[in-house]
């Protein structure tokens, strides 16, 4: 699939756009004024906000996720790769018809992308591209610049609309009142819905979890209770740690967009799942 513009992202975009102008040039302008001190420390801290949002957005939809190497073969003897994710009937190597391929654990193929994604977490259509190992950090950072803008922008609606002054009342009625009825319903969705979306990638990180081993983990614990054993995820190596593995190893870059942690080599792809001696059932 080619990465790029689609109509999804296009009304994401045309959401940010209009969001930012109303917010600079409605919301504190007529609470601050755009040429006070906290009119204009306002207008640079949301811009700012504004633009990691967007840049982040950007190394979302153009990167890729992680595509699986074409030389990879899985090595059963190495013993720097003790983990083998296997499937559930006749407990051979997973293997990809479609892709032709060995998948690495960990790896699942993607319908919309048409081939196997390292470490793939979902297809997401806002960013038109697949969240998988090479972006999953930037998504995130995105999301979370994303909600605080949308929070921002929220409070400076608020506070623009309790503005006493009876002339910005006026003004207000005549010029402003679709910009602020448009930005209203489009930033109360969007801070609620993008707010939970946090919440459930921080609790997916903190886990060591992507959304689809999420749901692979429910069967598997159910199967455990139902077995008598008690499930415990094979990737989990402690909140933080977790934590480190997705954002880096320096708590100064893990609001950056970039990651020098994250490398991709052919013979070391197994070294994305953790290192214990352990088979993950798969019918993937």
């Amino acid at each position: 699939m080619k990465r790029g513009f689609s109509f999804s992202v296009t009304v994401v975009v045309s959401a940010i756009v209009f969001i930012y102008f109303c917010t600079v040039f409605v919301f504190i302008d007529r609470w601050f004024g755009l040429m006070t001190s906290p009119g204009i420390m306002n207008a640079v801290a949301f811009t700012g906000v504004a633009f990691m949002c967007v840049l982040n957005y950007a190394y979302a939809i153009l990167a890729d996720p992680g595509r699986v190497p074409s030389s990879f073969m899985p090595d059963i003897e190495d013993p720097e790769v003790p983990i083998h994710e296997i499937k559930r009937k006749g407990g051979d190597l997973r293997f990809c018809q479609k892709c032709s391929c060995f998948k690495p654990p960990r790896a699942h193929h993607c319908r919309v992308c048409k081939r196997c994604i390292l470490r793939m977490d979902h297809h997401c259509n806002w960013i038109n591209n697949c969240v998988g190992h090479a972006n999953y950090k930037v998504f995130f950072v995105f999301v979370v610049y994303a909600v605080i803008a949308c929070i921002y922008s929220l409070i400076l609606l608020v506070g623009s609309l309790t503005n006493n002054s009876q002339n910005d009342k006026q003004h207000s009625a005549d010029t402003f009142r679709i910009a602020y009825v448009i930005s209203g319903l489009l930033l109360v969705p969007l801070s609620v819905a993008l707010s939970v979306l946090l919440g459930w990638h921080i609790y997916l990180i903190l886990q060591n979890k992507t959304t689809i081993e999420y749901h692979e983990g429910v069967r598997a614990m159910w199967l455990a209770e139902k077995g008598g054993t008690v499930y415990k995820h094979p990737y989990d190596i402690g909140a933080y740690e977790n934590l480190t593995t997705v954002l880096g190893p320096s708590i100064f870059c893990w609001i950056c967009p970039f990651s020098r942690h994250i490398v991709i080599l052919p013979h070391r792809c197994c070294h994305l799942a953790k290192k214990d001696h352990y088979h993950r059932y798969n019918n993937r």
